[in-house]
């Protein structure tokens, strides 16, 4: 399932061009046009969810992957040893501002804490 309006499925099908830095069957890794960090690589998921709560709730998709080509990511990047930060935005008061479900992978310099 995909939603034409929606800026990520548009990506998915190759409508809008993105960097991609990695694919999977169910998911697809992109860089961030407005980077918050030396590395900024938004991970979604091929079909069109709203956000990582119907992710979860969904029993056809493997909101798991997701995760996996996250930890990907971060090894190819190379920030897995140094640490990384994963981010979901659920909701608008949240600052999620593309519905599309999808985890950013920050890092490549030192994250504070709290975040926000």
């Amino acid at each position: 399932m995909s939603d034409p309006d929606c800026l990520f499925c548009k990506i998915v099908a190759g409508d809008i061009a993105a960097d991609i830095v990695a694919e999977s069957d169910t998911a697809i890794a992109f860089r961030d046009v407005n980077p918050q960090a030396p590395t900024h690589v938004l991970v979604i998921p091929r079909e069109h969810y709203q956000n990582v709560g119907e992710v979860a709730a969904a029993g056809d998709v493997d909101a798991g992957d997701l995760f996996r080509l996250c930890s990907e990511v971060a090894a190819t990047e190379g920030i897995a040893e140094s640490g990384y930060r994963l981010v979901a935005n659920t909701g608008a008061q949240a600052h999620q501002t593309v519905f599309h479900a999808h985890v950013h992978v920050l890092g490549g310099r030192p994250m504070g804490w709290p975040p926000g």
